[in-house]
């Protein structure tokens, strides 16, 4: 496992990481977190994400629960969490950014964790409603009071971010250092493009999640949804359409070659092609048994597999082709 820089930040996160989303009080109880969370951590991964908005808070619950168990180094590894829907509906109380609810939010989210700070916080989607500017101040005064070390932005627009950082540095406070934006062979385009001047030029880090494309890259849909997967949970309905899409289907079928040819899984090719850009920061991964820990994690094996010939390979089964000027 490598680590790496969480973009200009000082702070390194391990290539791959572990997730909470979907997974965890859900489909695992606290044993199950415990089981997969100590397989990830043995592997070397260092950092575990999580949402308040989880599962409606049982997910930090759940991981609360599990660390306390584990009795990790407090040192040793980093946890986040992010603010935005919330678990209520009052009117200052969901789908905002306002100071109130951001600084609610933090402390409900340490007493469900059971820690003292959390080491990366989020604003989980942008607030139209609420400015910027009290949305930085906020966050700013959380990292001042040492109950998060960073915080960032999760699918907020370049333009939102840009304005962000520019209102931090103006008033000399702790701007926003990373991004939490979708990103797998599917979904590609503001990763590679909205977003490419804030890695290159403002150093912004970069914790992707969905790589598998919440399951769709794994090969396991090709035959329907099974049973025992995220497609069939309550809530979870929305995913049909993505996960029966016959075109989709046909594309992760066509990678079928290159993952024999590379000796690997599907998951271990799409999470490897992640890792190879410089710009991710951690691939964030999720697994709802142990074995899927084990199995992912053999993806850091296959990323340095993945020569510009076989990019261009899958860059083409996917509708990219080769630009002009391209090495």
């Amino acid at each position: 496992m490598e680590y790496r820089h969480l973009g200009r930040a000082g702070i390194r996160v391990s290539e791959l990481s572990l997730g909470s989303w979907v997974t965890f009080g859900n489909q695992m109880d606290v044993k199950a977190a415990l089981e997969c969370m100590s397989a990830a951590y043995e592997a070397g991964v260092n950092f575990f994400d999580n949402a308040e908005v989880y599962s409606g808070g049982k997910s930090e619950e759940v991981m609360g629960k599990a660390l306390k168990k584990l009795a990790w180094r407090r040192g040793s590894y980093l946890v986040s969490t992010k603010f935005y829907w919330g678990l209520n509906e009052g009117v200052n109380e969901k789908s905002t950014l306002n100071r109130k609810r951001l600084i609610e939010g933090i402390n409900g989210s340490l007493q469900r964790l059971q820690l003292d700070y959390v080491d990366l916080i989020f604003c989980h989607r942008p607030d139209s409603t609420t400015p910027i500017e009290e949305t930085v101040w906020a966050m700013h005064n959380i990292v001042e009071w040492g109950k998060a070390m960073y915080w960032g932005t999760s699918e907020w627009a370049a333009s939102e971010i840009v304005a962000a950082i520019e209102i931090a540095e103006r008033h000399h406070l702790h701007k926003p250092v990373m991004e939490q934006p979708e990103y797998n062979l599917f979904m590609r385009r503001r990763f590679e493009g909205d977003y490419a001047r804030l890695y290159q030029e403002r150093g912004y880090g970069a914790t992707t999640f969905s790589p598998l494309a919440s399951g769709l890259l794994t090969g396991k849909y090709g035959s329907g949804i099974p049973q025992d997967s995220r497609g069939t949970l309550k809530g979870y309905g929305w995913l049909k359409n993505q996960l029966t899409d016959q075109d989709k289907l046909a594309r992760v079928r066509a990678l079928e070659p290159i993952a024999k040819e590379l000796d690997c899984t599907l998951s271990q090719l799409s999470l490897a092609w992640c890792l190879k850009n410089p710009f991710v920061s951690t691939v964030i991964t999720g697994a709802s048994r142990v074995g899927q820990v084990h199995e992912n994690m053999k993806a850091v094996e296959v990323e340095p597999k993945l020569t510009p010939e076989i990019l261009e390979r899958m860059d083409k089964i996917f509708g990219i082709e080769k630009r002009e000027g391209d090495d």
